[in-house]
């Protein structure tokens, strides 16, 4: 548990930020004129790509009553080919993510990106990635349809249970990375197994994040905010930052007073 916490305006560029908030709110802004409110199951896939600057924040007045706040940010790279394209932004509700169930309806999955039995998430990628958030039933065993060339990982947000037909355990924060052929259960597919015992705060089920995409496989140079191919390219990211190349930050609304506000001393 902790205080809700957002960050000043600063940039990124050569990767994209995707913000999943599963409880709670989070107010985005940025210099291309990207933003708004995203809340309760919605994502935010912000492209920085050539570069820009940003500033997220959970709203005033949830940080003041307080109450539950829970989501996840992802930089996803982009290939050298991409790095320099346009700024972008999507705004992906909860209403907009494919949902899935199990066949036996033990299972519930949440496209939010990428294609799943050939059904597809709303988000817009520019590389081959698949974003899925399941729900998995106590007891319950999933299997899910994955591309050959595909890496894949689970992230567990609650609750236990285990990973590949090896069945290694897995707990809450804890992450299982499939690598090859070892991620093949039967066919080209993933297999996980939520726990027969759950928390009682994971009792509707074992909630994980399945994630993956085709690797790049290009050299990577990251540093702060910039995720480049080259050292030469983060020195460049910065002076073009500090030159003023990746957006202006609005001004800051001030409220007018005239002399009627308040008598002067």
């Amino acid at each position: 548990m902790g205080i809700g916490k957002g960050t000043p305006w600063h940039p990124h560029r050569g990767f994209e930020t995707v913000t999943y908030i599963i409880d709670g709110a989070f107010q985005h802004q940025d210099t291309t004129g990207g933003g708004g409110l995203i809340a309760d199951g919605a994502t935010q896939w912000m492209t920085a790509a050539s570069g820009l600057q940003h500033i997220e924040q959970p709203p005033p007045e949830l940080v003041a009553k307080g109450g539950l706040f829970h989501g996840i940010q992802l930089w996803v790279n982009l290939p050298r080919a991409q790095k320099w394209v346009p700024p972008r932004y999507q705004d992906i509700e909860a209403r907009d993510v494919k949902l899935l169930a199990a066949d036996d309806g033990s299972s519930l999955v949440r496209v939010i990106a990428g294609s799943l039995a050939g059904y597809d998430g709303p988000g817009v990628t520019y590389t081959p990635i698949n974003y899925l958030h399941a729900t998995v039933a106590p007891g319950a065993r999933l299997a899910l349809p994955w591309p050959r060339d595909f890496n894949a990982l689970v992230y567990v947000l609650s609750g236990r249970g285990t990973a590949g037909v090896e069945e290694a355990a897995l707990d809450e924060g804890q992450l299982a990375v499939f690598a090859g052929s070892h991620h093949k259960g039967e066919g080209d597919g993933l297999v996980v197994r939520a726990a027969d015992s759950q928390p009682t705060a994971s009792a509707a089920g074992w909630e994980i994040l399945v994630l993956g995409g085709l690797p790049i496989r290009e050299p990577i140079a990251r540093y702060g905010p910039f995720v480049m191919n080259t050292r030469d390219e983060i020195v460049q990211a910065f002076e073009d930052f500090q030159a003023g190349r990746m957006g202006t930050v609005p001004a800051e609304k001030v409220p007018h007073r005239s002399d009627a506000d308040e008598p002067l001393a």
